[in-house]
This record gives C-alpha cells, structure tokens and sequence, in this order.
C-alpha cells in the first residue's frame, strides 16, 4: 500500500490532523492549548499560512488551513517540532509526542470549505465534552464571532462572505450553519479507515490527478518510486515523532545508541530504497558495511522487542502504512 501523497502547490487548502501517539493526551493544560493557538498565529506569520479553523481536543487536533506559497511540509513540521520540544520543556518530558506524521487531506474549497469548518467546529459537541460550541474554549468558532484583533491572523473572510458581504449578516447566517448537520459527506470521508489524500467534486479531483497524479519520468522507472518519501521526508517524520532535531539523525557518536538514527537509516534504506553507499555518505557512516551492520541492529531489535516494533510502526503510520512490511518499496537499480 503506498503512503499518501503530500500535493503542494500555491493557494491549496488542506484538512490537518494529528493525534499523540497511542492516543495520549497532548494538551494537558490550558497554557499547552494556548502555546499552540499561539503556534497556529506564529506560523500564519512566518510562513504565510492562512488557518480558517482549528479545533484542539485533549489527544488530537483538526486545521483547516491554505497555503498561498506552497508549503504544508514546512509548516506543519515546524509546528510538530516547535511543539513537542514545547511541552517537552514544560512537563519535564521528552521524546516523541504525536503518533506519527500529520494526516493531510488536499480540499476543494469551493465545495467543502464551509462544511469542514463546521465538521471542525462540531467536533468538541461530537466528542460529549460540552454541550454547545460556545463553551469549548479551543476551537475557532469564538474567532469567528469576536472583533477582538487577538484573531486578526485567522483567515475567516472565505468562510463569513459565503453569507453575507455584511459581517453581522454572515456571522447571523454562520451561526444558522453551526446549527445544522455536517455534511453527510464530509462525515464519510473522515468515518473511513482509510483517509482520503483528496476531498472535492469530480471536476476537482480529475484536474488533481491529471497534474499531480500523472508519471512523466522515464517509463522504466515503477510508479512506487514516484510514490515513496525522499530521505529528507524520512528523516522530517522521525525526528517529529521523537522529538529530537533533525540535525541529531545525520550524527554518529561511538558507543552511543541512537534510535531515531538508526529506525531513520533502516527506513531510507526500506521504504526509499537509497544505495547503502549514499546512506553512509547522507549519515556519515564510515562505509556501506557499516549501514548493513545498522540495518541488521534494527532487524533484530524488529524480531525481539515488541515496544520497539510498536514505535517502528507508529512511524511508518506517518507514511500511511499500517505496519512492517506493508508499504512496498522504492526501487533503485543502483544498490
């Protein structure tokens, strides 16, 4: 089964979700919650995100967001880092926080906008914790409603000028959209078990794949190539997942073991089906023997230790596959 695709380009909007790993609570306090609603306005800044809604529950978090540049990758893997480095320092903890990579659903804003702001918004009364939406504090739907410049950085005029271009009318006529229903599509796409990479009408998905779907390399070359991570992407998703800097992976220490270093060696070389000469070289390893040495430590490590097999396959989870085994790699002639 191969991972989702991450589809990038200028002005695309994307569903967001991310839940701490085995389904943990990351957000213990109301100062966590408030870091990262400070996180969401840090990154609007920096990286031109436009966020139009959020919902933060105990375990888990949902945005809504567009990315004028481009850039989902970089923004949501500086908010997993920012964050678990966060909290690490505030609870006294460290390593990894969130079950894997963040879950991306590339959204056709003219069809679903609306509804997944609500779906977002709906989430705190879906879950039981209140009872109406104005008394969970972490979502966007008070944003929605205040003229206080605290929510300046939100993007809501996508969403409010659906109702009205007078902003009491379009917060009247929100208000009358909360009250209703999610869409009974957008509540079956997010009750599959598998999520989709796309959520939009036919005319939008077909021009998606057509563009982003299609292989134009060399023929020879097998589509799980197009479709498997790069090394940097590997990389990315383990240093999230253990809350470590990226920069720590690319460092080796004699007699010092380094778990997310050697699961980030094993799966460049499974799932991206790197050379082992390029692996030593990227990871600065004396010689290609030497990853063999590493690869066969993971392996053993796979086959003898069930809490460390979990991690593995929490990690791979970032990639779309499920467990060891199931994601079919890259392939490359030159091993």
């Amino acid at each position: 089964m191969s991972r989702p695709l991450r589809i990038e380009y200028p002005g695309a909007w994307y569903h967001i979700m991310n839940r701490g790993r085995r389904r943990e609570n990351i957000f213990l306090n109301s100062s966590d919650y408030q870091a990262f609603v400070d996180l969401l306005a840090n990154v609007s800044d920096m990286f031109k995100a436009q966020v139009a809604a959020f919902a933060l529950m105990s375990n888990h978090y949902h945005l809504l967001l567009c990315t004028p540049e481009g850039n989902i990758n970089r923004i949501m893997r500086h908010v997993g880092g920012v964050y678990t480095q966060g909290f690490n320092r505030r609870h006294g903890h460290d390593g990894q926080l969130f079950r894997g990579r963040y879950k991306a659903i590339l959204v056709d804003e003219e069809e679903y906008l609306s509804g997944l702001v609500r779906y977002i918004h709906h989430n705190p009364l879906k879950a039981g914790l209140v009872a109406n939406l104005d008394e969970h504090a972490w979502t966007s739907h008070h944003a929605y409603l205040s003229d206080s410049s605290i929510w300046n950085w939100m993007h809501r005029a996508p969403v409010l000028k659906r109702f009205s271009d007078d902003l009491d009318e379009a917060r009247k006529g929100y208000l009358r959209f909360m009250a209703e229903e999610d869409d009974e599509r957008v509540e079956q796409a997010f009750s599959m078990r598998n999520l989709p990479s796309i959520l939009g009408g036919l005319d939008f998905v077909k021009k998606i794949k057509g563009r982003f779907f299609t292989e134009k390399r060399h023929r020879e070359v097998p589509t799980a190539r197009v479709l498997a991570p790069s090394i940097q992407e590997v990389t990315e998703v383990v240093a999230a997942y253990y809350g470590v800097d990226e920069a720590s992976l690319f460092l080796m220490r004699r007699g010092v073991t380094n778990e997310p270093r050697d699961l980030a060696i094993h799966l460049t070389r499974t799932l991206c089906g790197t050379p082992l000469q390029k692996i030593a070289d990227r990871f600065s390893i004396g010689s290609y023997s030497s990853v063999s040495t590493v690869l066969t430590r993971v392996g053993r490590r796979l086959a003898r230790e069930p809490e460390f097999r979990t991690r593995f396959d929490e990690v791979r989870g970032g990639f779309g596959a499920g467990s060891a085994g199931s994601l079919r790699p890259r392939v490359d002639r030159n091993n």
